[in-house]
């Protein structure tokens, strides 16, 4: 099974969210089953500077991106069992972040990606690669789908390529002015309500959900979500059109990196026989975030994004009443400039009880996901989500709201049958949320019970083995497509 793995950002290349760790993860756990896979990415500033051994592939290249001559050159770099080609052209990016600015997104980003869509087209057939599949993720690949189908319908080498798309974050669809269709090399004809048109913009993501053999998302109760007005950012009609080809599928985690018993990021290992070094783990996050240990509390943790989306607006409205509950917080992650300053002013007024840093440090997030007692996912929606997989290998117990993949992935405790692996709630609200996260605590203060929790959670297995394998079966499905 040869595939062509396209993608905006790839871990440990360029990252800015969870697309780059399936990105990253996915195709090393592919090619261990047997598929031959090559990724494709921007040759992005962040990469030039990591100065990776890069293989020169394509010199002094050219493709036409509406009418105009657009110069590339390609690069290849080897780890892992995959092939990774970076897509060079500086002048769409060799700048400081990927997608924007904090004023904005890049105004050329369609053009930017439509690019790489391109590039990474003309690349398969310079090199003789003749994909089964191409696999798209996001509306940043979108565009290669609107090619295969528009732009290559009578090439030969593409006759026999499948496609496969996948939607992380329906939020984001990659919406753009009318006339950037011509500026992109695709029909002006496709601005029109059954293609690409959307509420008078052009939508990429669009390109995806339309031209692509298969749809998959990164969670089986996500997939339906987005089938509804309340998920589904405008677009639920059309994906329940589209329904018989769209699939979800649980995005995994690479235990590798995220294992207590090898972690090198914190303070000391553990395992599920043996939880002294939780313990350890514990003291020393307090010591972080200068918060003496609560020996009798439970400390709840957060790595997080502070935005509504991650409901931090139902986490500060909660605030006062969630430290009634009997606990310690500590929070890390940076965000809206609103919720930034209302944590940071309550941690003033409970400085013992509640440790905030407003940043995005590794060994800190490591730290928290080993010393924290419970993990607060309150999130609005939740397409897959990681944290609660992270929070669960290392014996942390999550309270999440029951949406996407926190659903599919957290199983409410029940205390008389010893089952289940964290806590949920419904409805997004702090009435709920505070509910639920009373249970974990009423549950710590019964040493028998949260054992079994714990290791109900350490225990449950959510490699990626197991979705690399069922995202195998897919694309030996849709090859077989007529």
């Amino acid at each position: 099974m040869k595939v062509a793995f396209l993608a905006s950002e790839v871990i440990p290349f360029a990252k800015t969210g969870g697309l780059a760790d399936v990105a990253g993860a996915l195709p090393k756990f592919l090619a261990r089953l047997g598929a031959d896979i090559r990724v494709f990415m921007p040759l992005y500033r962040e990469v030039r500077i990591k100065n990776l051994p890069l293989e020169p592939v394509l010199a002094g290249a050219a493709l036409d991106l509406g009418g105009r001559q657009v110069p590339f050159s390609v690069f290849a770099h080897r780890a892992d069992g995959v092939t990774v080609f970076f897509i060079d052209q500086p002048a769409y990016f060799e700048r400081d972040q990927l997608y924007g600015t904090p004023a904005g997104d890049y105004p050329d980003n369609a053009e930017r990606f439509a690019f790489f869509c391109r590039a990474a087209l003309e690349t398969l057939r310079a090199t003789g690669f003749r994909p089964d599949v191409v696999h798209g993720h996001d509306w940043q690949a979108a565009a290669a789908f609107a090619y295969l189908k528009f732009v290559y319908a009578d090439d030969p080498f593409f006759a026999r390529t499948r496609s496969l798309f996948t939607i992380h974050n329906l939020a984001y669809q990659g919406l753009f002015e009318k006339d950037v269709l011509g500026r992109i090399g695709l029909p002006e004809s496709l601005f029109n309500m059954n293609d690409l048109e959307f509420f008078g913009k052009v939508n990429t993501l669009k390109a995806g959900i339309l031209y692509a053999t298969g749809v998959t998302t990164v969670s089986p109760r996500y997939s339906r979500e987005i089938q509804t007005a309340e998920f589904g950012c405008g677009l639920d009609g059309l994906l329940r059109h589209r329904a018989g080809a769209l699939n979800g599928i649980l995005n995994g985690v690479d235990y590798r990196d995220w294992d207590p018993a090898t972690d090198r990021l914190i303070p000391r290992n553990f395992g599920p026989a043996d939880l002294a070094g939780k313990k350890e783990c514990r003291e020393e996050l307090c010591r972080m975030f200068g918060l003496p240990e609560p020996a009798d509390l439970p400390v709840a943790g957060m790595v997080t994004r502070l935005a509504g989306q991650k409901g931090l607006d139902i986490v500060c409205e909660a605030l006062d009443s969630l430290l009634g509950l009997g606990l310690a917080l500590v929070i890390l992650g940076t965000g809206d400039q609103k919720i930034q300053d209302f944590l940071l002013a309550a941690r003033k007024r409970h400085p013992v009880r509640i440790g905030i840093k407003i940043a995005f440090d590794e060994r800190i997030a490591h730290t928290i996901y080993a010393g924290s007692d419970i993990f607060l996912i309150p999130s609005r929606y939740e397409p897959c989500g990681l944290a609660q997989m992270y929070a669960m290998k290392y014996g942390t117990v999550p309270v999440v709201r029951a949406t996407g993949g926190l659903d599919d992935s957290v199983q409410e405790f029940d205390a008389r049958a010893g089952s289940g692996n964290g806590f949920k709630f419904d409805e997004a609200a702090a009435g709920p949320f505070l509910e639920a996260v009373a249970r974990s605590v009423r549950i710590f203060r019964r040493p028998a019970e949260w054992r079994k929790i714990v290791r109900n959670a350490m225990a449950a297995d959510f490699s990626w083995e197991r979705s690399a394998a069922a995202y195998l079966a897919l694309y030996e499905k849709i090859a077989a497509a007529a």
